[in-house]
């Protein structure tokens, strides 16, 4: 029997990694779009780091930091909205369609990330914390 390199995504993580890429997506799109960001917008960096965190880390923790970083951008965005400086101003011109889209984006991918990251992070203590979870965890060990 060969050994396992690669360990098993439940389905909410790897739509939770989906989420996190389009947001970062729309986010680039939007910056592209010259919509007003830092010259390095962070937003795509974080999510994307997120993302390899969720997918490749073998830690238990690790679909934690993709539902951290989707509730980070998605209070950052809000704040940045009642400061005047966030989705308002692309949502609320659809004329400029690069913008406008990029914002439609980014708010479907954190749509997306926000509750299948509560979902992967929830499962993947629940796995742990139980005897059977424990149970599967050392199997996969002893197996491969």
């Amino acid at each position: 029997m060969t050994p396992k390199t690669q360990t098993q995504r439940s389905p909410a993580a790897v739509l939770n990694v989906v989420g996190l890429v389009v947001a970062a997506a729309g986010i680039m799109i939007q910056y592209v779009s010259g919509v007003d960001y830092p010259t390095i917008p962070p937003g795509p960096i974080i999510l994307l780091a997120a993302a390899a965190v969720v997918a490749f880390g073998r830690w238990r923790w690790s679909p934690a930091v993709g539902l951290i970083a989707a509730l980070f951008l998605s209070i950052g965005g809000a704040i940045a909205t009642i400061a005047g400086n966030g989705f308002s101003e692309t949502l609320g011109d659809p004329g400029e369609a690069g913008g406008f889209a990029g914002a439609v984006v980014q708010i479907v991918g954190l749509a997306i990330a926000l509750p299948t990251g509560i979902v992967a992070a929830k499962r993947s203590s629940v796995e742990l914390a139980s005897p059977v979870g424990r149970v599967k965890r050392n199997e996969r060990s002893a197996c491969g």
